[in-house]
């Protein structure tokens, strides 16, 4: 049999990236993680880490069984869960990864009202921006996650989708609110451009658009944070993209204008809740994502816009 200590250490030195990292996130000596890790390769004959001078690298053999770990873990929440339900769901844990551009739907009402009505679940939620939060789901870090245009991925199962087209946000009373069609990318040439870092959904997706179009968009702020990107516009300094519900507020009281784009994959932009494929939610996690869908502006509803 499998000894799950050296599982647990070697998942989480794969999770952590070194021997270090891992041993103190354990809050035990290193030499214990190892020991344990190297005790389980001359166990079974194989290797299992590539150890360098700069950390280390996970053979096929090592995350075969890395993922048979997290399989089982994920197999024991799922049956725990089943039992607790027979109960009355009264406790359990749920774990999310969430972008920036999200937290203020989330944290409105449908967070609040969820705790409330669940008052014994714990709830788990790490800010990411699109490409960590799709690895955080497929290694089994969190049970689903909140993105907005994500790639088509085998390893995901999407649960929810609705449409939320990419915007382009401008200061109120600006040049272009003047246009009377959608914009192209090439109007946007000349005036200050923010975008958000290259790991967010909104950046893949103008990245992919200025490819396919032949142009070089140069942006004068680079951030990884919405609320940066938020003020440079509101303050008048540039132009931004964004979906609609990210600065819904702003938008209502007149700070800003929001215009359509005129390339169709901008405005099929889709927000999703993804979870691993092959890889059951617990009770908690499934009632945590159903109560997201109903309660958040994001997932009950097309973008506003649309539905006007």
């Amino acid at each position: 049999m499998l000894n799950q200590r050296a599982l647990a250490y070697l998942s989480e030195v794969v999770r952590r990236g070194s021997f270090r990292r891992a041993a103190d996130h354990l809050n035990i000596d290193v030499s214990v993680v190892s020991r344990q890790v190297k005790g389980l390769e001359e166990s079974l004959g194989v290797a299992l880490l590539h150890r360098h001078s700069s950390g280390i690298q996970v053979t096929e053999s090592g995350q075969f069984l890395v993922d048979h770990f997290q399989g089982q873990v994920s197999a024991e929440k799922v049956v725990l869960s089943k039992l607790q339900e027979l109960q009355g769901l009264v406790s359990g844990q749920v774990s999310i990864a969430v972008g920036e551009g999200f937290i203020a739907d989330l944290v409105s009402e449908p967070l609040e009202s969820f705790m409330t009505a669940y008052p014994g679940i714990e709830l788990d939620v790490t800010m990411a921006g699109m490409d960590e939060a799709i690895d955080l789901v497929t290694q089994g870090h969190v049970d689903f996650a909140l993105l907005y245009a994500p790639p088509v991925d085998a390893q995901l199962v999407c649960h929810v989708e609705t449409k939320h087209p990419l915007d382009l946000i401008v200061p109120a009373g600006h040049p272009l609110m003047a246009l009377k069609r959608q914009v192209l990318l090439q109007d946007i040439e000349g005036y200050p451009l923010g975008l958000m870092n290259h790991p967010f959904g909104m950046r893949h997706l103008v990245n992919a658009v200025a490819h396919q179009e032949r142009i070089s968009l140069r942006a004068k702020l680079h951030t990884n944070s919405v609320a940066v990107l938020r003020n440079f516009v509101v303050s008048g300094i540039g132009v931004t993209f964004m979906p609609q519900l990210t600065v819904i507020d702003a938008l209502d009281d007149a700070e800003i204008g929001i215009l359509e784009m005129a390339h169709p994959a901008l405005n099929g932009a889709t927000a999703q809740i993804v979870s691993r494929h092959g890889r059951a939610l617990t009770v908690s996690a499934e009632a945590c994502l159903q109560h997201l869908q109903r309660g958040m502006r994001f997932f009950n509803s097309d973008a506003p816009r649309l539905l006007s």
